[in-house]
């Protein structure tokens, strides 16, 4: 089977995105759009993937270093033909080398697979536009074979009547596109070395030229302008509450959602308005996730109720859990089955057995919380000296008491009962109440201070 290489071209300045970031470095549905052509690239197994970058000097190399690809500067940028030339001392002649654009983002990994079945020769992606201007148009003859494709400022008046266009997508034998891209010249209106010119110079040697086009238009769109990422974002979003509404997923306004990763429901799942999903993201059977919570990088198991406005990052929750409202599980978080959290409870780094309770107004962070505990509202875990972290172990069938204070590294044992408003620095025995207040006095003749005179 032939090899295949990946040019990726991701050069472009962005002009109308008015920003110092390089275009491709935008994020679309929480990644950079040049990351989404990565994955895709990645997904078709090629023995090299090469990023052409050039406005933004070494930005698009420095956030990408982890994706294995090979990095040319094209420098200066004259058009996309000159932008494959840079990436042909990496690639070998008895491969294909498919073309790809950092700024369009959402090419499915079917489109390109056909265009891998697609046959010998040069095989282009196009597309049937009802408004095809500002696009390359395919020139067909009267056997509908292309014979090439003409830009936008090119074209004749004839030729801006057609509607398919060129998405600038290609896959072409390396060997082929090597001798094509030396032949080119710059003799157009823009004085660019068009990479489209190559299928004109197929035609002429009699190297088949064959099309291929996407299910949805989305697909080859193109990003140019905040106006088009904001556009394109609403329709990726759309498309991913189209499908988990056909898998059975219940979202009560499928657009106000937002996937900026993979979501994975199980059976009967709920999620109401306005929620954002992060990362990777698994919902069991019938989790229910309240109005404008943010879940990242997190698992809930079944029958787990999230109620609104909360944050869970980096956690893992069992089934019949309560989380909120407003509540917030930091990364390191790990809730058993049926375990309580309640409105403006933070919890970080602690483990919480099954059945325990923290319904209001708590701190847990770096604890070790057995079965059926209650902590009382106002609790807090002092975690922190100012240098290090240590850990709080509270026992099963503990009772903390309101407004309590945990002084790690402590240790509260099985069944033992802390009163509300001590402050713990040593462990505590096991079954017994453990408080630390001092006695409660009034002062006779004391008045409340009063504001001075201006």
């Amino acid at each position: 089977m032939t090899t295949l290489n990946i040019v990726i071209l991701a050069a472009g300045k962005g002009t109308r995105m008015y920003s110092d970031k390089p275009k491709v470095l935008h994020s679309l549905a929480g990644k950079p759009l040049v990351q989404h052509v990565l994955d895709r690239a990645g997904e078709l197994q090629p023995q090299r993937v090469c990023v052409i970058y050039g406005h933004g000097g070494d930005a698009v190399p420095a956030a990408l270093q982890e994706s294995g690809a090979t990095f040319v500067l094209q420098e200066p940028q004259l058009g996309t033909g000159h932008a494959v030339q840079q990436a042909l001392p990496h690639l070998a002649d008895d491969s294909q080398t498919l073309v790809l654009y950092g700024d369009v983002p959402l090419t499915q990994h079917k489109t390109l697979h056909q265009m891998q079945q697609a046959g010998a020769g040069l095989v282009l992606l196009t597309v049937n536009l009802p408004d095809p201007t500002g696009y390359g148009r395919i020139v067909r003859n009267a056997n509908g074979d292309v014979q090439s494709i003409v830009e936008q400022k090119d074209a004749s008046p004839e030729q801006l009547k057609i509607s398919e266009v060129n998405t600038g997508i290609l896959l072409a034998p390396t060997q082929h596109l090597r001798t094509w891209l030396s032949k080119l010249q710059n003799n157009n209106a823009q004085g660019e070395y068009y990479l489209t010119d190559i299928v004109a110079m197929a035609v002429q040697q009699g190297i088949a030229v064959r099309t291929v086009q996407p299910t949805q238009i989305w697909e080859v769109e193109g990003i140019n302008s905040k106006i088009q990422l904001a556009a394109l974002e609403r329709t990726w979003q759309q498309v991913q509450a189209a499908d988990l509404l056909a898998a059975g997923v219940t979202l009560a306004d499928p657009a106000r959602i937002d996937i900026r990763g993979k979501l994975i429901c199980g059976r009967d799942v709920e999620i109401d308005v306005g929620c954002i999903f992060e990362g990777e993201v698994r919902l069991g059977d019938r989790v229910r996730v309240g109005a404008y919570s943010i879940v990242r990088n997190t698992r809930i198991a079944q029958g787990t109720a999230v109620a609104p406005y909360s944050h869970l990052e980096d956690s893992e929750v069992g089934a019949n859990c309560h989380i909120g409202p407003y509540a917030r599980l930091r990364p390191g978080t790990k809730l058993a089955d049926e375990v309580h959290v309640g409105n403006f409870v933070e919890i970080k780094n602690s483990d919480i057995a099954a059945k325990s309770k923290a319904n209001h107004l708590s701190y847990i962070g770096d604890s070790t919380i057995g079965s059926r505990v209650n902590i009382g509202a106002g609790t807090i875990t002092c975690n922190y000296d100012g240098a290090n972290k240590h850990r709080t172990i509270i026992g099963d069938d503990a009772f903390i008491g309101s407004d309590t204070q945990l002084v790690a590294p402590v240790t509260v044992a099985k069944g033992a009962t802390i009163g509300a408003g001590s402050t713990i620095t040593k462990d505590t025995p096991e079954g017994q109440l453990t408080l630390s207040r001092s006695k409660q006095i009034s002062i006779e003749g004391w008045q409340r201070p009063q504001k001075g005179k201006k």
